[in-house]
């Protein structure tokens, strides 16, 4: 009758692993330790579904490129915590001139992620985040018009080819302007075509092994006057603006490509 009641009382028993401690995705995804704020933009971003396109397992070394305020490592860093590694290949201080927000955006993610593997990235200067193909994953999200404008494209392409074990996969998600649209060189509307970034990762030596319209967006007409920050969730809209039409588009219409080294 003891072990009957023991066990009874572990099948009521509620278990509570929090998503630091284990290898799930979704756990990792709904931890009630990402901000309310950030897993509100679940619904445009998908990053479940944007993880496991690229093939994401708890084991791999994964280096995020230009990690930002930390959306996404918010998801990588605990994921990754017991099995593998996570690097976050993010601004470079030793950058002349050094735009005035980097070492402001920097400091906030080292505040906030006090534990993660933080590496300045700086192509071709800094190029490697970790050694020569030991990445198993090298991601990137809505930065490819930053490395347009600065003409870093080609060098930040070929860094994280370097970077990548043969077989390893670079997935890219950025804002996307309309194949039929003339491509500004330096991506001020914050928009990039398709075609221009598969061009980039073809010549760096990837193929591109699957598209996905996991973070589409119709709504997205992308030529909005202020660029893509005219909508969430920058919302920099001028106050002669209608701001209830540019918060009902939503985020921006993004493409989202999985590349391989073959």
């Amino acid at each position: 009758m003891f072990w009957k009641s023991v066990i009874a009382s572990l099948l009521i028993m509620p278990l509570t692993v929090s998503a630091e401690t284990r290898s799930d995705l979704q756990g990792a995804v709904e931890s009630e330790s990402r901000p309310a704020e950030e897993r509100a933009r679940d619904v445009y971003r998908n990053p479940y579904e944007t993880l496991r396109f690229f093939g994401i397992e708890p084991d791999q070394t994964v280096v995020e490129l230009f990690p930002g305020n930390g959306w996404y490592s918010a998801i990588l860093k605990p994921y990754l915590a017991e099995q593998g590694r996570f690097v976050a290949a993010h601004f470079s201080l030793e950058r002349e001139p050094l735009p005035p927000f980097y070492e402001r955006v920097l400091a906030g993610y080292q505040e906030r992620f006090p534990g993660a593997e933080t590496v300045p990235f700086n192509p071709p200067q800094q190029a490697e985040a970790v050694a020569p193909g030991e990445a198993d994953l090298v991601l990137t999200f809505r930065n490819i018009h930053s490395w347009l404008r600065d003409g870093q494209l080609d060098d930040v392409f070929a860094a994280a080819h370097s970077m990548l074990r043969e077989g390893g996969v670079f997935g890219v998600v950025g804002h996307r302007l309309p194949e039929d649209r003339e491509q500004d060189p330096e991506a001020g509307t914050g928009y990039v075509k398709e075609s221009v970034v598969i061009a980039a990762a073809e010549a760096a030596g990837f193929r591109l092994a699957e598209k996905s319209e996991i973070n589409a967006n119709p709504k997205d007409t992308a030529d909005h006057p202020g660029g893509v920050w005219m909508l969430p969730p920058q919302s920099r809209v001028p106050d002669d603006a209608d701001a209830q039409h540019y918060a009902a588009i939503g985020e921006s219409d993004r493409f989202t490509l999985k590349f391989v080294r073959d």
